[in-house]
């Protein structure tokens, strides 16, 4: 079932990534680096830090042939139909809700600290962003405009770590736990939520 979750997560990564690249006006060759990119960067730097080799992508030929279907998928749904409204957001909550818990999983399973595991589902569900965003030349990445997303992720890991405590099957403790991340990233989309922000000298009326 993980493995599956997983092919669903990267394929949502693989597409915000196709997404991201046409709306940067890139030609399709970057539409397929910035697939794989942000598919697998999460994981592959998860990996590096609990110094797991070889890196997990290189030995799964059914993942790699994932992304690059749903990179060309992706590639040739653009040629012929409009770009819908929000849908690399969507597309990118996706990704992000599946692949935070799945970085949650492997943290476990290596049996390092709780907090560990909590900065490495982050990390794992951030990454793959991060690494679009700036190959796309946007500065600042969606995670440092939008408040609600290394805490949505930050909430799905704690949530599934909690569930994990309480001896909860993985099954439904995956499924909750990415619900709450999705959730909790459709919300700041559709209803502008954010954490408090500290206000601004002009906001004082100084200069």
């Amino acid at each position: 079932m993980l493995h599956v979750l997983y092919l669903v997560g990267v394929s949502a990564f693989a597409a915000s990534g196709v997404l991201a690249a046409h709306r940067a006006n890139m030609d399709p060759f970057g539409g397929l680096v910035l697939a794989f990119a942000a598919a697998v960067s999460g994981g592959t730097l998860r990996d590096l830090i609990l110094d797991r080799h070889p890196l997990y992508w290189t030995q799964d030929w059914v993942l790699l042939t994932v992304i690059a279907c749903v990179g060309v998928g992706t590639i040739f749904y653009l040629r012929f139909w409009k770009l819908p409204h929000r849908s690399l957001l969507v597309v990118d909550a996706i990704g992000l809700a599946v692949v935070t818990v799945i970085g949650a999983r492997a943290a476990l399973d290596s049996g390092v600290t709780p907090l560990a595991v909590l900065i490495l589902a982050v990390l794992t569900g951030v990454t793959g962003e991060v690494v679009r965003d700036v190959l796309c030349g946007e500065f600042p990445p969606l995670l440092l405009r939008e408040d609600v997303y290394a805490t949505a992720a930050f909430a799905g890991a704690l949530c599934y770590l909690v569930l994990h405590w309480l001896e909860v099957a993985q099954g439904p403790a995956t499924v909750v736990s990415a619900g709450l991340v999705f959730a909790l990233r459709l919300a700041a989309m559709f209803f502008g939520l954010h954490l408090p922000r500290p206000r601004r000298d002009e906001d004082h009326g100084t200069v």
